[in-house]
């Protein structure tokens, strides 16, 4: 991440989620762009909307995989795991830091839901810019909150000439060591 950032990479958190519901008769996988908001010892963290299909899916299947596309570098990182709601005190401390409108955004929207127009966004969110004007800190809406995926497998690719590219895979097992597996490209 550090060298991601630091070569300039536009929106160097930014990670694939893959999930796949099993709530659904075909258990179709589904892959969207995310934000990384935190690592530690954990694993990674991102927030989204609780009601959301992403976090329908991860309700459903408590199992997802991450990937950090960094194009730029050569490299990409792929993260597998089991997943879980973080703390409503982290979400609080994660949304203190988002800006003002970022905040009312995640209130207004009612994320994955079909809209008829644009419009009912942008009314939903001069309703919620309306019902907080007064207020100095908007409140983490009830249905917001992060998830921290716990990483069970890392896999680790860097771009090499011939397509002799390098692939470290780092695996959890059970006795709470990683071991390290070189895998051919």
């Amino acid at each position: 991440m550090a060298d991601a950032t630091a070569a300039g990479l536009p929106e160097p958190n930014a990670m694939v989620l893959a999930t796949v519901s099993t709530d659904s008769a075909d258990a179709a996988p589904s892959t969207r762009t995310v934000l990384c908001k935190g690592i530690d010892e954990r694993g990674l963290v991102f927030y989204t909307n609780y009601t959301s299909a992403k976090s329908r899916d991860l309700r459903s299947n408590r199992r997802a995989s991450v990937t950090f596309p960094w194009y730029g570098l050569q490299r990409q990182v792929h993260l597998r795991g089991s997943v879980e709601q973080v703390s409503r005190e982290e979400t609080a401390a994660y949304w203190a830091t988002r800006p003002r409108g970022s905040q009312l955004g995640a209130w207004a929207s009612p994320q994955s839901v079909v809209l008829s127009t644009r419009r009912v966004l942008e009314d939903a969110l001069q309703a919620i810019t309306n019902r907080f004007a007064d207020a100095e800190e908007v409140p983490v809406p009830p249905h917001w909150g992060g998830w921290l995926l716990r990483p069970e497998r890392v896999e680790f690719w860097q771009g090499r000439g011939d397509r002799l590219h390098d692939r470290l895979a780092y695996d959890h097992t059970q006795d709470r060591r990683w071991v390290i597996r070189r895998l051919a490209p």
